[in-house]
């Protein structure tokens, strides 16, 4: 068993954070996210391995500014976990 299997044996939709081409913008997931949401994030640099990303049910990407393709891992997860935040 991987870990996205686990996750997903668990009831949790496994989201890659990575730049592919069918990847889904942060906004489109926050504005519907499922009720479990299991986030895999990269490493700086390398980013998520390949396996990883074909682990996971969907990639999702963070909008930035033209010219921007990456922030650190700490920036990025502050982004997702603020934009996926329970709805108060």
């Amino acid at each position: 068993w991987t870990a996205a299997e686990l996750l997903r044996e668990s009831g949790f939709v496994v989201a890659a954070c990575a730049l592919t081409d069918e990847a889904v913008c942060l906004d489109e997931l926050a504005a519907d996210p499922p009720d479990r949401l299991a986030l895999m994030l990269g490493t700086e640099g390398d980013g998520l391995t390949q396996r990883a990303i074909n682990a996971a049910d969907l990639s999702v990407r963070i909008p930035m500014a033209p010219g921007v393709d990456s922030l650190n891992v700490a920036a990025a997860s502050a982004v997702m976990f603020w934009a996926l935040r329970p709805a108060a």
